[in-house]
């Protein structure tokens, strides 16, 4: 198949859509990706010159009373434009989006050709893309199963929240080795995903003077911004810490940890659940709909848990977290397991398989 997938905007949405390339790759299809104009997907697909890929010019979608609803229509002509001269000489067989503006130009230029189209929505509530392009897809693939009664008049198949193939757990010592990190003192991993870095490192420098004298290091990955200060602070209050701005091969800092404090966008929670990391999780409050609330909610049913606002985060209360997982390793051991039994199993490959399987001329007789 000659497959295009629209996966650009945010880490959440570009990560998973490099995964399913990747399968199908390796199963000998064709794959073109679209991007957004965005920095962080020109730096994720840096050495990536195995994947043909094209920008498309297309901005979140404003309050339809906004004077900017007029750029918004402009970018989004320009996009689909774009997509249909491209289609002509790629003709694909099938598109994917998965979920932003990016998709929803390429999905609709999918429709008009008559080839099947697919979106993939990652969080327990979809977004505004998810919702407007969901209405012409042959089927809506689900990072979670509670996100089915939001598309009720199209299939949806649970297909869970593809990761990449790179993301393989290594030996913890090595890991922690590689980072500079002693081999025998329980590790927390700080990071505030690809928005959302500085309430978290607001958050973990309160704390730190109460979590002295603890038996902890810590990782933490707090985005270009805030290094230096935070990096300050572990030397002040004499906590051991790796500090990063980024770490590029995350399979070492997931690897290293025993558990985390981080956002709850669902691909953050994927490759979490992917390394049995159980995790303090303080939802962006400025996500669409609160989602990811509602993402985190699930991992805390679970018992892998523990939510906290980003609003009730006086320093106290998130060392307090920390030292009670901490000072009970049998409850960290539990929820360990719990996060292991939310991994996605093959996502990117059932991705591709369904794909496959509605591409097939006579899949619908089979339904």
């Amino acid at each position: 198949m000659n497959t295009v997938i629209a996966c650009g905007g945010t880490g959440g949405h570009l990560f998973p859509g490099l995964a399913v390339a990747e399968v199908l790759r390796a199963r000998g299809h064709e794959v073109m990706i679209f991007i957004s104009e965005k920095e962080i997907d020109a730096l994720a697909l840096s050495g990536r010159s195995d994947f043909r890929f094209h920008k498309l010019p297309t901005i979140g979608l404003p309050s339809p009373f906004s004077p900017a609803i007029l750029g918004f229509l402009r970018r989004f002509n320009e996009s689909l434009s774009l997509c249909r001269g491209i289609y002509r000489k790629f003709k694909p067989h099938v598109v994917l989006g998965m979920g932003g503006f990016t998709s929803t130009a390429p999905v609709l230029a999918g429709k008009m050709r008559g080839i099947p189209t697919f979106i993939h929505e990652s969080n327990a509530i979809p977004g505004k893309a998810n919702r407007l392009t969901g209405r012409m897809v042959r089927a809506v693939l689900l990072g979670f199963k509670e996100c089915a009664p939001f598309f009720p008049k199209v299939r949806t198949e649970v297909t869970g929240t593809p990761i990449r193939k790179d993301l393989q757990r290594l030996d913890r010592k090595i890991a922690r080795q590689r980072l500079g990190l002693r081999e025998d003192l329980l590790t927390l991993l700080v990071m505030g995903g690809s928005q959302g870095a500085s309430g978290i490192n607001q958050a973990m420098i309160k704390s730190l003077p109460e979590l002295q004298g603890a038996p902890i290091q810590v990782i933490h990955l707090s985005g270009a911004r805030d290094e230096r200060l935070v990096a300050d602070n572990y030397q002040r209050e004499k906590i051991p810490a790796h500090v990063a701005a980024f770490h590029h091969a995350m399979e070492e800092v997931y690897s290293a940890a025993d558990f985390a404090i981080a956002r709850s966008g669902a691909a953050s929670l994927a490759e979490l659940a992917a390394f049995s990391l159980p995790a303090i999780l303080i939802p962006f409050p400025y996500a669409a709909e609160d989602h990811q609330t509602r993402n985190a909610e699930i991992f805390v049913r679970a018992d892998a848990g523990v939510i906290l606002k980003e609003s009730d985060l006086a320093g106290d209360l998130l060392a307090r977290k920390i030292r009670e997982l901490t000072g009970d390793p049998s409850k960290l051991l539990r929820m360990s397991e719990n996060s292991a039994r939310l991994a996605p199993k093959n996502a990117a490959a059932l991705v591709v398989e369904t794909m496959e399987r509605y591409t097939q001329p006579n899949h619908d007789a089979h339904l």
